[in-house]
């Protein structure tokens, strides 16, 4: 019950961003086409909120709720990760179909994580 309220908040920050993609897509095609951009320096790698991540990947340990599950990834409302500097927050992890099919929502977890680009992917998932 104490992820509704934040839940929520992350459902309306998306509808308000998709809102202002549609209204900035019709007001583009309108307009005459930008010129080529020049190239932009490239940005370290980080994840969600600024958390810094390195560019190349690393492992770590998690622990948690599976909350949702598709045929390739695997959403954890996870306890803080240290090797990430993630605290503790629900998100989705890429996984094998395996994987995926190896656990429903409700389930406790301990899993591993590949971090890489600023996200996961779980490696290996178990029922504690």
């Amino acid at each position: 019950m104490k992820h509704l309220p934040l839940t929520l908040v992350a459902l309306a920050a998306a509808a308000s961003l998709a809102a202002c993609d549609k209204k900035q897509a019709t007001t583009t095609e309108a307009a005459a086409p930008p010129a080529a951009p020049a190239a932009a320096p490239a940005a370290p790698a980080s994840d969600m909120a600024g958390m810094p991540m390195a560019a190349d990947a690393k492992m770590a340990k998690g622990t948690g709720t599976v909350t949702a599950v598709s045929a390739d990834s695997i959403t954890v409302d996870h306890a803080p990760i240290a090797e990430a500097n993630w605290p503790a927050m629900t998100m989705a992890f890429k996984a094998s179909p395996e994987l995926a099919k190896s656990v429903k929502a409700g389930d406790k977890v301990v899993f591993d994580l590949k971090l890489q680009g600023g996200g996961g992917e779980i490696t290996a998932i178990r029922k504690p």
